[in-house]
């Protein structure tokens, strides 16, 4: 199982974004620290009434991480999510594309297709046609990484034998799907490298607009089920799953309680996790520096 720091998020309306440090600096310690990659979110023009009831905000994840690919070496970079449909999927290619190029390959392409109406309207995007977006976008990204002319018409658009570098460095670039709905895993067995878990509880329901897991056990049947389906498919490819472990409220709890952290992240490995994201409330640059060189040097083999 490989380890992802997902860079601290900021809440409310109050403080600066890169509080938690530099994003170089964080970058940097994941890195030495053995973190396997690092991700960024996406909120392009949150509710004000979200955030003041404790949502985030978020830098934008190609730009941050495309300055992430310049500081680091072996790091990979992952958009842990970008809102697929708030995006012409050219654009979204584009992007991914890019930040794989500069980066020597080391981009994975995390996408699911949103849930807050407010950031919809905003955008000029249609909440009711994000799944039909999310599909066309998934029909895109292969063709326009290809570099080759090709055409497609889509809900909002008519691209007539268009062509589009640079290739990317993989082939194709790795795309991880969020979201834990029955179609969510449909179209990873069917069309993803990647299926991104959300944890949480029953409130997940409600503010993400996807269904709760609620136990490792149910994971791991819905890992099965994703995975059996892919071979069903034809696909002889490992999917990976990456899946937030919530249990480290502190720096402290990671030396105070490391067998159990321990045991913790077995169990989720077991339940066929390969890909742990590990988070930090952490609101200075010494605070986050030194929780991922304590959890780096306790937690990860």
């Amino acid at each position: 199982m490989r380890f992802i720091f997902h860079y601290p998020e900021t809440s409310g309306t109050e403080g600066d974004m890169l509080d938690p440090g530099p994003l170089r600096d964080v970058a940097q310690a994941a890195e030495r620290a053995g973190f396997d990659a690092l991700s960024l979110t996406e909120h392009p023009v949150p509710g004000a009434r979200w955030l003041e009831s404790g949502g985030h905000q978020s830098l934008d994840p190609f730009v941050g991480l495309g300055y992430v690919a310049a500081a680091t070496e072996r790091l990979r970079l992952l958009t842990h999510l970008s809102v697929a449909p708030y995006r012409n999927p050219f654009l979204l290619a584009k992007a991914a594309a890019t930040v794989d190029k500069i980066s020597d390959g080391r981009f994975t392409l995390g996408i699911g297709a949103g849930y807050q109406k407010s950031e919809f309207y905003a955008l000029g995007v249609n909440f009711e046609e994000r799944n039909a977006l999310f599909d066309e976008i998934l029909d895109v990204l292969p063709l326009h990484w290809k570099g080759e002319p090709f055409s497609y018409q889509g809900l909002h658009f008519d691209a007539r034998n268009v062509i589009a570098r640079p290739r990317p460095v993989q082939d194709p670039i790795p795309v991880w799907i969020g979201g834990n709905s029955k179609l969510s895993r449909r179209r990873v067995a069917a069309r993803a490298q990647g299926w991104m878990a959300m944890s949480g509880g029953p409130e997940l329901s409600t503010t993400a607009r996807t269904v709760s897991i609620g136990s490792l056990d149910n994971l791991a049947g819905m890992i099965r089920e994703v995975r059996d389906t892919a071979a069903a498919n034809g696909r002889t490819d490992l999917i990976d799953v990456s899946y937030s472990y919530s249990g480290v409220p502190s720096e402290t709890s990671i030396t105070a309680e490391a067998d159990r952290h321990r045991e913790a992240l077995a169990e989720i490995e077991k339940a066929g996790v390969t890909w742990v994201v590990i988070s930090s409330h952490t609101r200075s640059a010494a605070e986050t520096i030194s929780f991922i060189e304590t959890f780096g040097e306790t937690l990860i083999p």
